[in-house]
């Protein structure tokens, strides 16, 4: 029987974007998110994936309209779908609002006006596209920006404000990353804090754009720690540590 040969190399040789990101280091935790030791970035997400510290944030303009990107078509992992503010991976040993807010930087151009912790989320979903595995304790942070995104755009297609009823047609009609769903569902009550319209909080928005009860991803919510808005660092620059 004949061998597919390109099915057959690593997959860094595969696609030459992978190559970038093969001396990346992410940072290995236990599921009480301690430390447990590190990984190449690409060796974490393969199959059946290990369990790795990220975060992901949500950040939303003054009308109360949340900020979603659409991956770049160029990216290996989960390329052009559409996604939430920002999401990545901290070094080892960075503190993940450091992290956050030096990608938020380095994908749109411009950093939040405010920035705050929301919680962590645990979960392992695969990527139908790519075939890596989302296993993942992620920290997550909402916030307010304020100026008008410049997306870098290798990492960013397009950006787009949404309402929730905005949100819920482009659910309907563009696919969104595999771990979107999980972090959206975690950080609804906090949209809900930032602004005055109550309408992200009493209903979910999945693929069909349906409305109901939060499933049971909510319930994998640990820890959920709340702090006061943190002043962003200033002197923030772009990076190499791609998702």
């Amino acid at each position: 029987m004949a061998t597919n040969a390109a099915a057959t190399r690593p997959l860094h040789e595969q696609d030459p974007s992978v190559a970038a990101t093969q001396h990346i280091l992410v940072e290995l935790v236990n599921e009480e998110g301690i430390a447990t030791g590190t990984s190449e970035k690409i060796a974490a997400h393969q199959s059946p994936g290990r369990l790795h510290r990220a975060f992901s944030v949500f950040l939303l303009d003054p009308h109360g309209q949340l900020l979603l990107q659409r991956r770049a078509t160029s990216k290996y992992h989960s390329p052009g779908v559409w996604s939430n503010t920002c999401c990545g991976h901290p070094s080892p040993a960075e503190p993940p609002f450091i992290a956050a807010t030096r990608r938020i930087v380095a994908e749109l151009g411009v950093p939040p006006a405010v920035l705050s912790e929301a919680g962590t989320v645990t979960y392992d979903h695969a990527d139908p596209i790519s075939g890596l595995v989302e296993r993942e304790y992620n920290h997550l942070f909402t916030g307010l920006i304020r100026q008008t995104p410049r997306p870098a755009p290798e990492e960013v297609s397009e950006v787009i404000f949404a309402d929730p009823d905005e949100l819920a047609r482009l659910r309907q009609s563009h696919p969104f990353s595999t771990w979107f769903d999980t972090v959206f569902e975690a950080v609804r009550p906090q949209l809900r804090e930032l602004t005055v319209a109550s309408a992200w909080l009493p209903r979910r928005i999945g693929r069909s754009g349906r409305t109901g009860a939060a499933d049971a991803r909510v319930q994998r919510i640990q820890r959920v720690r709340r702090a006061g808005s943190w002043p962003v660092p200033a002197g923030t620059a772009p990076d190499s540590s791609l998702r």
